[in-house]
């Protein structure tokens, strides 16, 4: 059976589909968020099998075989590729109206050209099929990268990483540019401080520098962000579960460093004034070299401590949380601003009852001269799907402008992944179309075609300075 992705897929009017097919389809990708692994793009990388590309540390579609009651092995452990894949292809059909039905053929048919429903009467062909094909030059990681018409994209990286691949990256001449970003959340995790003292040491070997005070580490994190400054690097960004605002003095700080390399544990007060000093040394960094800087706030992450301990971070246990942070963020952002060093910056929530909380506090710092200085960051990880895309959509709207919007990231490790930008134009064309047959908008397709083009390419080339 043939599947539902049709040239006019989620496109409800004749305005939609001339806004998507006449100004959105042929744009490239300007991918400024995402967890790609760097040495797979440097070494054009040829996947082994159609699991290994799709499934392997996919927690999306973990969690969804993990809620039908598939065993844990069949995610994490050893069966084989084929074997895996057979669970999630008798997984499939339950996640009708979840996103990944949509995300599933939408890669199986845009990568492989398989247009067929998968299911398990499906699974072996469309393995084989894909499988084989994987095992072509023209299924390499580079030439997947090319055929979803990716121009740029930016990786995330610790500062204490070297970019070697990068740097192969950019001496191969690639028509792709592939630039680091800056992602020093680990300082800030003091949960574990013989871990963190371990990966300071880390830090200071790749910065030449030994880390023995305050100083020394603000001079190892300034000898980092030069260096990812030097290699291309334009962005920053920063997890968080919450916002941060505490009063400190630089003393202070010194003192709970000095406790912390000494694995002493800090009190929650010490922590928050920790937390902060670095947030906004981090922030005056990415101000003096013009970086914009990212914050992703809302997640409460390694909620299972079972499955934690048996297999690490990022496995699929993390969830929306629930914390109040307008505030702090406010008073955070007004901080940068009042010393001059509010550099450009894109706000993401993960709870959606904080979209207008998001959405207000852009238009109290943006700045004369800059177009949209402040930005509301597209949905994010669990909101990256219609209902969230267009929830986002509409609230920029009713409390923004969001012709100036900076559109979509994939923020994923896969590089299958790229159909989600296909699935944001579709869904902001099909918006404006309704717009205009509701008689909510002009029909001035012009116009509207200009801003679709903005919020999908021309926006994000600019903002980034790429």
């Amino acid at each position: 059976m043939k599947t539902f992705i049709t040239d006019e897929f989620l496109l409800e009017t004749k305005e939609a589909q001339q806004l998507y097919h006449d100004y959105a389809e042929k744009l490239p990708i300007i991918d400024f968020h995402n967890h790609l692994p760097p040495a797979e793009i440097a070494n054009d990388y040829q996947y082994k099998s159609l699991t290994e590309i799709w499934l392997k540390g996919d927690h999306y579609k973990w969690r969804a075989m993990r809620t039908l009651g598939i065993e844990e092995k069949y995610c994490t452990g050893n069966p084989t590729d084929y074997e895996k894949f057979e669970k999630w292809a008798e997984t499939v059909p339950y996640t009708l109206r979840n996103p990944l039905y949509h995300w599933t053929h939408l890669e199986l048919l845009r990568v492989f050209g398989v247009d067929e429903i998968l299911n398990p009467s499906t699974a072996d062909s469309i393995y084989n099929n894909c499988t084989s094909k994987l095992q072509t030059p023209e299924y390499s990681c580079r030439r997947l990268l090319e055929r979803w018409n990716v121009e740029t994209l930016c990786t995330t990286d610790d500062p204490a990483d070297n970019l070697e691949y990068h740097k192969k990256i950019a001496n191969d001449g690639w028509k792709v540019t592939v630039l680091p970003g800056w992602r020093p959340d680990r300082i800030l995790n003091l949960s574990d401080l013989v871990s963190l003292n371990s990966y300071i040491d880390r830090l200071g070997a790749s910065a030449d520098t030994s880390i023995s005070d305050l100083s020394s580490l603000k001079d190892a994190y300034q000898k980092r962000h030069s260096f990812f400054n030097s290699m291309g690097c334009k962005l920053s960004d920063y997890g968080l579960k919450t916002a941060h605002a505490a009063t400190y003095t630089e003393s202070e700080v010194e003192t709970i460093f000095s406790k912390i390399r000494k694995s002493i544990k800090v009190n929650a007060e010490e922590e928050e004034k920790f937390i902060t000093f670095m947030l906004t040394f981090f922030a005056e960094l990415d101000h003096s070299t013009d970086w914009v800087q990212q914050y992703h706030i809302g997640a409460i992450r390694n909620n299972n401590t079972l499955m934690y301990n048996t297999l690490g971070p990022d496995t699929g246990f993390d969830s929306i949380g629930d914390a109040a942070y307008a505030e702090p963020l406010a008073k955070y952002i007004d901080n940068l601003l009042s010393k001059g060093r509010l550099t450009r910056t894109i706000l993401y929530n993960l709870n959606p009852k904080d979209n207008e909380v998001m959405a207000t506090m852009l238009g109290n710092f943006q700045g004369e001269g800059v177009r949209g200085r402040m930005q509301w960051g597209s949905a994010w990880w669990f909101l990256d799907q219609k209902d969230g895309m267009t929830k986002q959509i509409d609230t920029l709207s009713a409390l923004g402008l969001l012709r100036l919007f900076v559109g979509m990231v994939t923020d994923s490790r896969s590089f299958m992944s790229y159909s989600r930008h296909e699935y944001f134009r579709r869904i902001l064309c099909n918006m404006l179309g309704n717009d205009i047959k509701n008689g909510l908008i002009t029909n001035d397709m012009p116009l509207l075609g200009a801003m679709v083009q903005d919020i999908c390419y021309n926006n994000p080339k600019g903002y980034f300075k790429f």
